[in-house]
């Protein structure tokens, strides 16, 4: 995902059980069964098609809100019944988790916007957005060095070597966007994937000369390898571009339309809670970014959000379509779920 300036997170469901799930997805031992979205049930408790949720996420800070959901046991609430050690799995990047989503393995997916909208130019799936979770603020996004590197500024990136999540997803699009207002040709930068957790170690190795980092992996490579904030990437056409949501299959909003209005309500809770109190937050990033307390009060979060906007979702689309990442115009309003109703 973009240091950020906004709030977001990554934390996850029952405390033990969560952990566990958390870092068995990461080493690549969290698989998920398939979901059926086909032939949703009627009788589910709380009246819920598909209480058994089958979700991807990733671990960025802007997860704080659904981590907070599952903890305070507002899922729970309403009608659902997905257990987190079973049922979330923890994706490597926004491209792979959409993965999931388009594969069936999951009903819902988190991701940075653009891998969901270069699903849908290739007709990998009909995607719909069912909830937002993040934009970039000052700070937010970042793209770091160690302070050996020859990249010192923006003016050095030419040509040099750079730690993304994985490409098409938002940490190149916000950097190519920050690269060409700055005179600098994107297409000079190489490209290396690597998933955010490590980042630092590669930065540390010289395996890259930059890396797009967001929280809490910023602070982590600014306090265990020294790593050097070069330039925020959420500024100019990219200042508090929307970085992250939720999204699910046309199908299965459509099978599902309760389910979904209960996942968007209990998001809004959530996110309404993280924003209005950090404190909330922070003991989530300790408890599944594992960073220790004094970091956790320093992280720039990225900006929360929860309903969808179709007019900030277009300046993602528009964004990838300059930069030649989708080859035709989406119009992002027709792929906003339905907002849920209240009661």
């Amino acid at each position: 995902m973009p240091r950020r300036g906004t709030s977001s997170l990554r934390a996850r469901f029952p405390i033990a059980v969560l952990v566990v799930a958390l870092f068995s997805a990461l080493t690549g031992c969290g698989l998920l069964g398939g979901s059926d979205d086909e032939s949703p049930a009627t009788n589910s408790p709380g009246g819920l098609e598909k209480p058994n949720l089958k979700l991807s996420i990733m671990t960025t800070s802007d997860l704080a809100p659904f981590h907070l959901a599952v903890k305070n046991g507002y899922f729970k609430e309403a009608g659902f019944t997905f257990d987190p050690a079973k049922d979330v799995v923890v994706a490597k990047s926004g491209g792979d988790s959409v993965s999931k989503l388009t594969a069936k393995e999951v009903d819902i997916a988190y991701s940075s916007f653009t891998p969901f909208f270069v699903a849908k130019s290739k007709g990998a799936a009909d995607i719909m957005f069912v909830a937002d979770a993040s934009s970039a603020g000052p700070g937010s996004c970042m793209v770091v060095a160690m302070p050996d590197s020859p990249v010192k500024s923006i003016k050095d990136m030419a040509g040099k070597k750079v730690a993304i999540t994985a490409r098409n997803t938002i940490s190149d699009l916000m950097i190519n966007s920050t690269l060409k207002t700055n005179g600098i040709d994107p297409a000079s930068i190489t490209y290396v994937e690597i998933p955010f957790p490590q980042t630092a170690d590669a930065l540390a190795k010289h395996s890259v000369d930059a890396a797009f980092v967001t929280e809490p992996f910023l602070s982590q490579a600014q306090k265990t390898v020294g790593a050097i904030p070069v330039f925020d990437t959420a500024t100019g056409p990219t200042a508090n571009m929307p970085t992250a949501g939720y999204g699910s299959t046309a199908e299965f909003v459509k099978n599902n339309p309760k389910t979904v209005a209960a996942f968007q309500r209990v998001m809004q809770r959530a996110t309404d809670e993280a924003k209005a109190d950090r404190s909330k937050v922070e003991p989530l990033l300790q408890e599944y970014a594992k960073i220790d307390a004094d970091t956790a009060k320093l992280v720039t979060l990225l900006t929360f959000q929860s309903a969808l906007d179709a007019t900030r979702l277009q300046r993602v689309a528009d964004l990838m379509l300059e930069f030649k990442v989708i080859p035709e115009k989406i119009d992002a309003s027709k792929m906003i779920a339905k907002p849920a109703t209240t009661g």
